[in-house]
C-alpha cells in the first residue's frame, strides 16, 4: 500500500556543531569528553551505528552531519522529518537508512488524493464470516517513509499523529498497537512550492528533529557522479542491523545520566524560546522531552553514558527550529527559526560543573 508526501527548505542548517565537540564520523566517532567507549556496552552501539552511517552515505554522499541527525533520532526512539528542495537525496536518505536496518519497511507515497485510512488500514467487510475484518495500512511497519507528506491534504497528514506520539492507531474504535521499533521518515517540499500544504504544528511537534541536506559541495556531487551515474547504490545496500539489536541499543541509551544542573539547562533553552520576541509560538514540553532524549542518543553516539551540555548544543537546532512559529515581523527582518535558537543558545547560561566525567554525577 502506497500514500504520499513533503521536502524543506534548501541549504538550511542540519545540526548545530557543538564548541569543543568532535564531529560524528562513521569511520571512527572520537569521543569528545570522558569516558572512552566500553566493549560491551556503547562499543556494540557505536559499532552498529558506525556500519549503519557508512551503509548511509554510500548513498548520500558528503553529508556526515545529516547523517550523524538521522542516527540520533533513530537512537532517541523519534521521527525525521527531511526538509529541502526535489533532487537532492531526501528519499535516498530515508530509504537507505530503512534498509539498513533488517525490519519491516513501508513507503507512503502522499499526494492530494489520499486518505487517511490508505495510511492507517481499513476495516472490510467479509461475507464469508459476516463480520468486518481490518486490513493494517502501510503505517504497520517498524520504518514508515513518508515521500512528499506535504502535499496531501492536513486531514490525511493527520493520520499520522496517533501512530506517531503513542505508536497505535485506532480505527472503528479498536485500537492496534504498532511495531517497536517504530520510526517515520518523512520528506517534505518547501511550503513555498506548488501544490503542498502546511504541516499544522501539532503534526511539526511530533517530529523530534528536521533536517536539511543541501546541495553538495562540488568534490561531493563529482564523487556522486562518478559512481552512481550508471548504477543505482540502493540497489546494493544490505542490512547491516536488526530490529532486535536496535531495540537493544535504544534501551542503553534511555540509561544515559543526565545531571540534575543539566536537565535543568535543557529546561532552560527550550523555556527560553517562548520569550523570544521574535517567536509567536515557542517550543513546547513535548520539544523538552524530545531535547533531553536527543541528548542521551548524542552522548552514547560520543562514547559517553552521561550527557553534557555540548550534546545539548549538538542537536538544539534540528529538534528546537522547526517548532517555533516566527511573527510577521521577524519573517520581514530575514530572521529564521535556526537564527532564534542558535541566539537562545548563546544567551542561556551553561552550567558550570567539574571534570566532564564526574560533572553532575549524583
Amino acid at each position: 500500500m502506497t500514500s504520499r508526501t513533503q521536502p524543506a527548505s534548501p541549504g538550511e542548517y542540519t545540526g548545530e556543531q557543538a564548541p569543543g565537540q568532535a564531529p560524528y564520523h562513521p569511520g571512527g566517532a572520537s569521543p569528545a569528553h570522558g569516558l572512552p567507549i566500553s566493549h560491551n556496552g556503547h562499543g556494540e552501539l557505536h559499532e552498529t551505528m558506525r556500519r549503519i552511517a557508512a551503509n548511509v552515505e554510500r548513498v548520500l554522499v558528503g553529508k556526515p552531519e545529516v547523517v550523524r541527525v538521522a542516527l540520533v533520532t533513530l537512537l532517541a526512539e523519534g521521527h525525521l522529518l527531511v526538509e529541502d528542495v526535489p533532487g537532492v537525496g531526501k528519499t535516498s536518505l530515508a530509504k537507505a537508512l530503512a534498509r539498513s536496518i533488517d525490519c519491516t519497511v513501508s513507503r507512503i507515497q502522499f499526494t492530494p488524493d489520499l486518505l487517511p485510512s490508505d495510511v492507517t488500514g481499513v476495516s472490510i467487510y467479509n461475507r464469508q464470516t459476516g463480520g468486518f475484518e481490518f486490513r493494517p495500512g502501510p503505517v504497520f511497519a517498524n520504518i514508515v517513509v513518508g515521500d512528499e507528506i506535504n502535499r496531501a491534504s492536513p486531514k490525511t497528514q493527520s493520520a499520522l499523529l496517533e501512530c506517531m506520539e503513542e505508536k497505535q492507531v485506532t480505527v472503528d474504535t479498536t485500537t492496534y498497537r504498532l511495531d517497536d521499533p517504530f520510526m517515520v521518515i518523512a520528506t517534505q517540499n518547501p511550503i513555498e512550492m506548488e501544490g503542498t500544504y502546511a504541516l499544522p504544528e501539532a503534526q511539526r511537534d511530533r517530529f523530534t528533529a528536521r533536517v536539511s541536506i543541501g546541495y553538495p559541495d562540488q568534490q561531493a556531487e563529482l564523487a556522486m557522479v562518478d559512481e552512481h551515474s550508471g548504477h543505482d547504490p540502493l540497489a546494493d545496500l544490505q542490512p547491516v542491523s536488526d530490529a532486535a539489536t536496535l531495540h537493544r541499543l535504544i534501551q542503553q541509551v534511555r540509561g544515559v545520566h543526565i545531571a540534575p544542573d543539566v536537565r535543568k539547562y535543557a529546561v532552560d533553552l527550550v523555556a527560553a524560546t517562548r520569550q523570544v520576541p521574535e517567536i509567536r509560538l515557542g517550543a513546547s514540553p513535548r520539544a523538552t522531552l524530545q531535547l533531553v532524549r536527543s541528548a542521551r542518543a548524542q552522548a552514547a553516539l560520543s562514547g559517553r553514558d552521561f550527557v553534557v551540555p555540548d550534546d545539548l548544543h549538538a542537536v538544539a537546532v534540528p529538534v528546537l527550529a522547526h517548532r517555533l512559529v516566527l511573527t510577521t515581523e521577524a519573517h520581514a527582518a530575514r530572521r529564521s527559526a535556526t537564527d532564534v535558537v542558535r541566539a537562545v543558545l548563546h544567551r542561556v547560561p551553561v552550567p558550570q560543573g567539574g571534570h566532564p566525567q564526574t560533572a553532575g554525577r549524583r
